[in-house]
């Protein structure tokens, strides 16, 4: 049985992640919020604006490659949509970047790395 690849950075396929979440939120105009009468109204400006929270157990060379997409300003992102269960590709950036030494090795070391992708 195949694995399903998750995610794929600037066409590379990048390794099965220990863990991978999708979060799916709106951006809304300033000009939402609370009426006078006490009721919310939401102007919706975009939906479905994904955030992917993902980490890794990697070897260093891998821990290499992922820090050179951090310090790009925009990544191409294939990820696995839940939505339909298919792969879809978007613009994104890497936020909040994090490599933990895991285990120090002769091939110097497994690394843990966690980043959260936004799309634009």
């Amino acid at each position: 049985m195949a694995f399903i690849q998750y995610l794929e950075i600037n066409g590379e396929n990048l390794p099965l992640p220990d863990s991978y979440e999708v979060e799916l939120s709106d951006v809304e105009a300033d000009s939402g919020g609370e009426t006078e009468a006490g009721t919310t109204q939401r102007d919706v400006v975009r939906t479905g604006v994904v955030t992917i929270a993902a980490s890794f157990s990697v070897s260093p060379s891998w821990l290499r490659k992922l820090t050179e997409y951090k310090n790009k300003d925009k990544i191409w992102v294939g990820y696995f949509d839940t939505e339909t269960l298919d792969v879809r590709q978007t613009e994104m950036y890497i936020e909040g970047f994090k490599a933990k030494l895991q285990k120090d090795t002769s091939y110097k070391g497994l690394w843990s790395v966690s980043f959260t992708l936004k799309e634009f």
